[in-house]
């Protein structure tokens, strides 16, 4: 059977995995980017993005990994963007441009229905307005043998872990401390 995977999540030394206030100018929130720099810095980072360059050696190897061999994602609303209440109409499609990176069927947790957005690379965007059990049964049934990865963000992740539905989880620990922001494992039993 397939697993549920967290995989390369990003969070810092006092354990939060974005900054407070994000926006279209922040997506992570303020600070949230040095979440990131040991993942900016890979070639597999830079190759994601159509570039040269970029680092080998641990980092890369983790990065690679973080996104190899699954079969759908599930997201929350926020890493799909900063629109917040209704969709005031379809022509936000992500973060990422026309090619994101998931190149699999990817579930958006929303409270708000839209109609799916097909992505260049194979990515497809569904908007599940029924709760993190209802998009994980789709993402299951979508990926088949392979596995299903909880992009994030941290709300999203917080909620799979408190379910008890999340079977492996790799943090990468980036040497920053933000002070504020959304907090990993808050309101989590984590002995349990």
């Amino acid at each position: 059977m397939s697993k549920v995977i967290v995989s390369g999540f990003s969070i810092s030394i006092d354990g939060y995995g974005a900054g407070p206030d994000q926006s279209l100018e922040n997506p992570l929130g303020k600070g949230g980017e040095t979440l990131h720099t040991w993942m900016i810095e890979t070639s597999m980072f830079h190759e994601m993005l159509g570039k040269d360059g970029g680092s080998r050696g641990v980092d890369n190897d983790y990065a690679t990994r973080s996104m190899e061999g699954f079969g759908a994602f599930i997201l929350g609303r926020n890493m799909f963007g900063p629109i917040r209440g209704d969709w005031p109409d379809d022509s936000w499609k992500g973060w990422w441009g026309d090619n994101p990176p998931y190149h699999a069927p990817t579930f958006i947790l929303t409270k708000y229905p839209r109609d799916p957005v097909e992505m260049e690379g194979g990515t497809v965007f569904h908007f599940v307005t029924e709760g993190i059990a209802a998009a994980l049964e789709r993402a299951r049934a979508s990926a088949g043998d392979r596995n299903v990865k909880i992009g994030g963000g941290v709300s999203t992740v917080r909620q799979y872990l408190q379910a008890g539905l999340v079977d492996e989880i790799h943090l990468a620990i980036s040497p920053v401390v933000l002070g504020r922001g959304e907090a990993l494992f808050a309101g989590i039993d984590l002995r349990r």
